[in-house]
């Protein structure tokens, strides 16, 4: 299906419909006519499951050719799991991509949500993906290829364009920003650097003496009540049952702690994550790092390694063991094992809170963008985004513990 096919107003793909959950809504199509190019360029709408799996050979080589660490959410495999837990009756496949003499030179992985009467389109991955960027080869085509892509997303008719969690060194950020798009929320994204440190030893040195020397005593302290011990898990069963444990740990800290966390206590995560762990194919590179205190996990570590970088994706700890800094130590051992591997950069991921900052060497911008497209679209980025959101955000921070868990017993009644 090229673009012109669906100019006119026919199905976006050849087999809509075809073994795949369909919205029981209309969705605008494409107007206008596609931009014209002396080369040999077609471009094409994805909006059927069974064609974003024929992509899969084609994909997985254009991110062996274009890919970039930060675009490990953007690969096949890891929205091929997403798909499989999150695509429903609300949410579109709106995937462009582009070939240039046959071959695929770029695919913009969007979705389109249709929720209370508006039309969203999204990044693909939503809400489990870290990053959203566009794969493109690199080369004196490559802006010429987003902006004819960026012209065309605008014709999907949708109400808002919302593409959360691009960092400022994405492909697609410079275009977002000469294209007027709005940036309704910052966040920064903080990682370590090993690219100049021959061993761990010495990487170590540019932290204080006081706070190297607390981490010893926070391993010793904790060996002195129990017998511990690390594990690490590459997918498979074992992975597949420590992400498990990692999930009711990280409930059991929501709970103490009063936070109503949509993302985590939504049962697809759990179902999602336990996948990719369990090592089918088309996975991620998955590590599943564990600390376990008299055979029990105490702390767990869930990461994805991509190229020579490291995302660590999720931690979590048992909260009985919190005062010995369980979680300080399953990270220290995860950052540990990840310079021993030969990798030169670990990502801490956004927010930037005061205890990934206690590890960071720097940290890279993040940027929620929204393009509004129609006046429900402007009403939707002024009126939400910009204000009640912030608002309902910070209000809520700021509220009593017990009103908190009051909140968050009513949010999660509904679910189970």
């Amino acid at each position: 299906m090229t673009i012109t096919d669906s100019l006119d107003g026919r199905p976006l793909g050849p087999s809509a419909g075809r073994n795949s959950p369909q919205p029981d809504w209309s969705f605008p199509r494409p107007s206008g006519r596609a931009p014209q190019s002396s080369e040999k360029r077609e471009f094409a709408f994805i909006a059927d499951r069974v064609d974003f799996d024929a992509l899969e050979e084609e994909w997985n080589a254009l991110f062996v050719r274009a890919g970039r660490p930060h675009q490990l959410f953007q690969t096949h495999g890891w929205l091929h799991h997403w798909a499989n837990h999150y695509l429903d009756h609300r949410t579109r496949l709106s995937i462009l991509v582009a070939r240039q003499d046959g071959r695929l030179v770029m695919v913009w992985p969007l979705i389109a949500i249709r929720a209370l009467g508006l039309t969203r389109l999204c990044w693909m991955g939503e809400p489990v993906s870290q990053y959203g960027d566009v794969l493109v080869e690199d080369g004196p085509a490559r802006f010429d290829l987003l902006r004819q892509g960026w012209a065309l997303v605008k014709s999907l008719g949708a109400d808002v364009i919302h593409l959360r969690k691009t960092r400022s060194d994405a492909v697609i950020s410079p275009l977002l920003q000469q294209a007027g798009a709005v940036a309704v929320d910052f966040a920064a994204a903080p990682y370590l650097d090993f690219a100049d440190a021959d061993d761990y030893e010495t990487y170590q040195q540019r932290y204080p003496a006081k706070r190297r020397a607390r981490r010893r005593r926070l391993l010793r302290g904790l060996e002195e009540v129990a017998t511990v011990a690390f594990e690490c898990h590459e997918g498979g069963p074992a992975a597949r049952d420590l992400v498990g444990h990692a999930l009711t740990l990280k409930h059991k800290w929501l709970v103490a702690r009063g936070v109503i966390a949509p993302v985590l206590q939504d049962p697809r995560f759990g179902q999602f994550l336990r996948d990719v762990a369990g090592g089918r194919r088309r996975a991620p590179e998955i590590r599943v790092t564990a600390v376990s205190c008299n055979g029990k996990p105490g702390a767990v570590e869930v990461s994805f390694d991509c190229g020579r970088h490291r995302v660590a994706y999720l931690i979590s700890y048992d909260i009985a063991l919190a005062k010995h800094g369980i979680g300080i130590i399953v990270a220290d051992h995860s950052i540990r094992t990840a310079h021993e591997a030969g990798l030169v950069r670990f990502d801490l991921l956004p927010p930037a809170d005061p205890y990934k900052m206690d590890w960071a060497d720097g940290s890279i911008e993040v940027r929620d963008w929204a393009m509004p497209l129609s006046r429900a679209g402007r009403l939707y980025v002024r009126v939400w985004l910009c204000l009640i959101w912030h608002w309902l955000r910070s209000a809520t921070k700021g509220l009593p513990l017990w009103l908190r868990r009051g909140l968050l017993w009513i949010y999660c009644r509904p679910r189970t």
